[in-house]
């Protein structure tokens, strides 16, 4: 019997036995969302934090080179954060299912996540190459920057199929509560990428420095071990099923409906800022990527509490514990306010070393009241991100669609009344991202408290 399979059919016997004590949340709410959060806050750090090392080895190179992997990252990142729906809806039924104890459905899912998952990502190689230098030049790529840009575009297309494959194997391992997984495949990508950057981007031996394509190289070839290893450990751990139902295919499309709507809104707006930023100068563009990438990382980092709430949200519907599902969301959002706050004073004393690892010297001007505006905002970034994640696990993807776009309009229209030419242009646009940011924070918190709309948290 898979280790999976006994897990489920045991905690089966603890529910009929003693409904009330099935789950350690029932008893220890906070330790349980930090000993589930701590894996997943590592393995998504991971990731952000291999950006930055790519930052501060390409910001060696010059100001050019960073704000054309910047043009080139950014564009990539817009891509496969449309297709998310790949981890967070597999991962939202998948949770449910196993709240269920329903365990051929949660193979069945699993297998449709991973077929999905590749299928689309080839066709992604195939759609996106051609299209290289148009992207580029979208993105406001100046002649000095447009050829670094196109190549690592390029080059890291190729690792699409094994991203998207990696998001839906992490959703199934989030949905089953199996976050110790997850953490050992994302460590052990990252740090097979940071082994790669200096070989390939600088040269060794008889090994040619590469410069921007060697970073694309090396985050190519670890997507595709990671996305290797994640299938090998669902297989093991779930295993997979011959049977693929077309209706559980059509949800699934259904859920990436409205979360590639609310997916592509953000992504429209952040590569708007970005194209506004590189207009103004590359010190301008590498001072935003800087940033950005900063951004990332916290994000990230406050997403962790937003993923196990997710998952536990999604158990207890999936149980029907309404008052449990409450009781996720209070927890979430109270510690997605404290390490909001932590992480603000943590940035503003750390402003020095940020700026000496990642910042160009000639961009350290333009970048530090912008940075100020990013620390500030940490709280109100953290609790939209934590109030999403709680949506998710209920369910309530157009709602998140919805506020997406109400936010991104907003964020759109200041943008187009900010002066691009102005010396402070790149503070007037964090001004705006923390702006579309309050408003995410504001409406995520009211479907919860008092529950507006056609909110799930309004049972009879």
């Amino acid at each position: 019997m898979l280790l999976y399979e006994a897990r489920l059919i045991g905690q089966f016997v603890k529910t009929k036995n003693n409904d009330q004590n099935d789950h350690p949340f029932i008893s220890s709410p906070h330790s349980t969302l930090f000993f589930m959060s701590l894996p997943l806050l590592l393995s998504l750090v991971a990731e952000p934090l291999t950006g930055l090392v790519d930052t501060a080895f390409i910001s060696r190179l010059g100001s050019s080179h960073l704000a054309a992997v910047g043009i080139g990252s950014t564009a990539l990142t817009s891509i496969f954060w449309a297709f998310n729906f790949l981890s967070i809806g597999t991962q939202t039924e998948i949770a449910k299912a196993s709240g269920r104890q329903e365990i051929m459905r949660v193979k069945e899912l699993s297998t449709l996540a991973i077929f999905l998952s590749l299928m689309i990502g080839i066709v992604l190689v195939g759609f996106i190459l051609p299209l290289s230098s148009k992207v580029v030049n979208l993105m406001g790529a100046t002649e000095e920057m447009e050829n670094l840009a196109i190549s690592y575009f390029q080059i890291r297309v190729y690792g699409a199929p094994a991203i998207l494959i990696t998001f839906a194997s992490f959703g199934i391992l989030r949905g089953l509560q199996d976050m110790q997984a997850q953490l050992k495949i994302a460590v052990c990508i990252n740090l097979f990428n940071v082994f790669l950057d200096p070989i390939l981007i600088y040269g060794i031996g008889p090994i040619p420095g590469l410069g921007v394509s060697g970073a694309a190289w090396a985050s190519t070839l670890s997507q595709w071990f990671g996305a290797i290893w994640s299938m090998l450990i669902v297989y093991k751990g779930v295993g997979l099923s011959k049977k693929i139902r077309l209706k559980d295919g059509y949800k699934l499309l259904q859920i990436g409906g409205n979360l590639f709507a609310r997916t592509g809104m953000l992504t429209f707006f952040l590569v708007l800022t970005t194209r506004i930023a590189t207009l103004n100068g590359p010190d301008t563009g590498a001072a935003h990527q800087a940033l950005r990438q900063f951004w990332i990382f916290t994000a990230l980092f406050l997403d962790a509490y937003a993923i196990a709430g997710q998952s536990l949200v999604g158990y207890f519907l999936g149980k029907q514990w309404h008052t449990q599902v409450l009781r996720v969301a209070k927890v979430v959002c109270l510690w997605s306010i404290v390490i909001g706050v932590l992480l603000s004073l943590i940035m503003i004393f750390g402003q020095g070393a940020i700026e000496y690892m990642i910042v160009p010297a000639t961009a350290i001007e333009i970048f530090q009241p912008a940075w100020m505006i990013l620390c500030v905002f940490q709280p109100l970034n953290a609790l939209a991100f934590g109030t999403e994640g709680i949506h998710w696990g209920t369910g309530d993807f157009r709602f998140l669609r919805n506020v997406m776009m109400f936010a991104t309009v907003s964020g759109v229209v200041a943008l187009y009344l900010l002066r691009q030419d102005s010396n402070s242009a790149l503070t007037w646009i964090w001004l705006i991202i923390g702006f579309s940011i309050t408003i995410r924070a504001i409406f995520g918190v009211a479907r919860i408290w008092p529950g507006f709309g056609k909110s799930p948290f309004k049972y009879k």
